[in-house]
């Protein structure tokens, strides 16, 4: 299924095509997109799939005593499985997006304009969203 093998800090990570941009995913995706529910299908399933990454690094922690810290290294094989469930969270995440007239792009800018401003202001650290 995944054909090109590429580095990603510093470690091998496999790739269908390493030079989409997020419109050209947005675009690919949307092809894909059959569900009957607009919105509330794809928060729905954004959680679920988000709950099979954190399910996946535990089962790392606990099978394989992975800490993270910088010491550990997870296999191709690991790596991979994670590639694919975060492809699953941008699928739903994407699919939101689009259900509600955003590009990626959108949130994207939006996203580093909101951390920018609580940077300059030097409250990257806190919680709310309005800090």
């Amino acid at each position: 299924m995944l054909n090109t093998t590429v580095k990603v800090n510093g470690h091998k990570s496999n790739h269908i095509n390493t030079d989409m941009t997020m419109s050209e995913y947005q675009a690919r995706m949307s092809e894909t997109i059959i569900y009957k529910w607009p919105i509330i299908y794809p928060s729905m399933a954004l959680f679920s799939e988000a709950g099979e990454i954190s399910g996946a690094i535990s089962k790392m922690i606990r099978d394989h005593n992975v800490r993270f810290d910088g010491n550990h290294e997870i296999s191709d094989k690991e790596r991979s499985n994670l590639c694919l469930e975060m492809g699953d969270v941008l699928w739903c995440l994407t699919a939101l997006a689009q259900d509600l007239g955003l590009t990626l792009e959108m949130v994207a800018t939006a996203n580093l304009e909101k951390l920018a401003d609580r940077k300059q202001r030097g409250v990257l650290k806190g919680s709310g969203d309005y800090r």
